[in-house]
């Protein structure tokens, strides 16, 4: 009697996954997977460039900044983020193009590499973007030699060329790391 019970419920239950089965047809059998690369988009004049998020640790609007005597001409001066003082530098003028002209999507980019924190000044943010792998690109944006150093690679998105921006080997640099003229 006991196994006639047993076999009832287990009956049932292969009932209900038969249905279940016969319903679950037309739904996708395989999901596909794609890799994707996740990074800070910004741009500088005409150029799109994306840098990896965990290079950038904040973004900010511009603050207002005490000049630093005797400074480079690509740095706008100090800024204190929350306690802190960070030094803001112009990235295009660093790079050795015009100074950027403060507009309403003009942003700084705060990183911190190798225990230093500094902000960088950018044309304009253009939010996080997302890159499958099979979009990352053989092809180098056309950028100046200057700037064409610290990009480890690209993406390509539709027309779109994104140059990937390395903030840690910029931290490296030495001419990055000397805020102060000598003259």
């Amino acid at each position: 009697m006991s196994a006639v019970r047993s076999q009832e419920p287990f009956a049932l239950l292969r009932d209900i996954e038969t249905r279940s089965q016969q319903k679950a047809r037309g739904l996708p059998q395989k999901t596909e997977v794609r890799r994707t690369w996740s990074g800070i988009g910004f741009r500088l004049g005409d150029q799109r460039l994306v840098s990896p998020t965990d290079e950038v640790l904040e973004i900010l609007k511009f603050p207002s900044l005490t000049r630093v005597p005797s400074a480079l001409s690509w740095v706008k001066g100090i800024a204190n983020i929350r306690g802190s003082l960070v030094p803001v530098m112009d990235l295009k003028a660093f790079l050795g193009e015009e100074p950027i002209k403060l507009q309403r999507e003009s942003r700084v980019l705060v990183i911190q590499q190798g225990g230093f924190t500094s902000g960088l000044l950018v044309d304009e943010v253009l939010g996080m973007r997302h890159f499958f792998e099979e979009e990352r690109s053989d092809q180098s944006p056309e950028v100046s030699p200057n700037l064409a150093v610290y990009l480890t690679g690209a993406f390509k998105q539709g027309n779109d060329i994104w140059g990937i921006f390395d903030m840690r080997n910029l931290a490296k640099s030495p001419r990055f790391m000397e805020v102060a003229s000598r003259g």
